[in-house]
């Protein structure tokens, strides 16, 4: 699948060009300059924000963040040839794979059933299928023939996979892409490394947003979303307080020249072109937020608002028009 760095990054921008404090908490926090890092997380732009008296002291959980990053990347990585991914794609299988693997294989089965299997790791074949297809000189505009989407889709189900802690085993032809979820995964084991360490206030950009704030009455940041058809400009703006947003956006990654198909496959029907020009959620963890977000997009609203409402999220979608929906759920 292809990299998943467009398409979470220009979704998701900072209010007024940077992830701005509000005016609160630059009151409360007048003292304490940020720590900050900037880099990049699975191809994805990614930034730490760290708000800590002891620079020193920040500067050593950044490096340990970025220790903790490498390794999941090692795991998750479709660009590296020695990732755990990699193999499981290339062999079919994996002899005692990583506990973090296992997880959020696990965890996608998860969201697999909560979305009625829109959310599917296993699209893998569909990525290999679009990609070739208009790589070729004088590709049919209209995307790959039906046949051979039938074929791609034969291989697509996350429930296939089986799942041992001795071993991952596929049905050949099958593969697995975790770029709809592994951002989100890593946004959240670095909160917890940082949370663990006693962090007190932070923002976690690892492809997918998180800001960190032990406080009862948090005062968090504002985060704007991208207008999909101005990318540069901001749709909207949201607070961010001990959660997390991810966005999906078609427009981030083309397959064709024309940007008619994306990265954003359905996995009941093959189709690469999403309902929406891209949808932002709101989500206690990151990984659910990328997720969902990923899922909503070949979600009719009428689905989106149920599982918005009783997981008590929030969500924002673009329709084609330009217009933006905004749903709440309740508590």
């Amino acid at each position: 699948m292809t990299n998943p760095a467009r398409r979470r990054f220009i979704g998701i921008v900072a209010a007024s060009s940077a992830l701005a404090l509000t005016s609160g908490l630059r009151r409360a926090h007048a003292a304490i300059a940020p720590t900050t890092w900037r880099g990049a997380a699975l191809g994805a732009d990614a930034e730490l924000r760290l708000y800590h008296p002891d620079r020193q002291a920040a500067e050593a959980l950044i490096a340990r963040a970025l220790q903790e990053l490498r390794r999941l990347e090692g795991i998750f990585s479709l660009y590296r040839d020695d990732s755990a991914l990699a193999i499981l794609n290339r062999q079919g299988f994996l002899e005692d794979p990583p506990s973090d693997l296992l997880r959020l294989l696990s965890e996608s089965r998860r969201y697999a059933a909560l979305t009625g299997g829109l959310f599917d790791p296993t699209v893998q074949p569909l990525w290999r299928l679009y990609a070739e297809h208009f790589a070729r000189p004088g590709a049919d505009p209209a995307g790959p023939p039906a046949a051979a989407v039938a074929q791609a889709l034969a291989h697509v189900s996350c429930q296939a996979v089986e799942l041992d802690a001795q071993r991952i085993q596929m049905r050949p032809g099958m593969a697995v892409t975790l770029n709809g979820i592994a951002q989100g995964y890593i946004t959240d084991r670095v909160t917890e490394l940082f949370r663990n360490a006693g962090l007190a206030r932070a923002l976690i950009d690892m492809g997918e947003i998180r800001g960190l704030d032990p406080s009862a009455r948090p005062i968090g940041w504002k985060v704007g979303l991208a207008d999909p058809l101005a990318p540069e400009q901001i749709l909207a703006q949201v607070p961010l307080a001990n959660q997390a947003l991810a966005t999906s956006g078609a427009y981030g990654t083309p397959l064709d020249a024309a940007g008619r198909f994306s990265h954003l496959f359905d996995p009941r029907s093959g189709l690469a072109r999403p309902r929406y020009r891209s949808v932002s959620v709101m989500a206690p963890t990151a990984t659910a937020a990328d997720a969902l977000s990923t899922a909503f997009s070949h979600m009719p609203l009428e689905d989106t608002q149920k599982i918005v409402r009783s997981l008590g999220l929030n969500a924002w979608m673009v329709l084609p028009d330009g217009r933006l929906v905004a749903q709440a759920g309740g508590a």
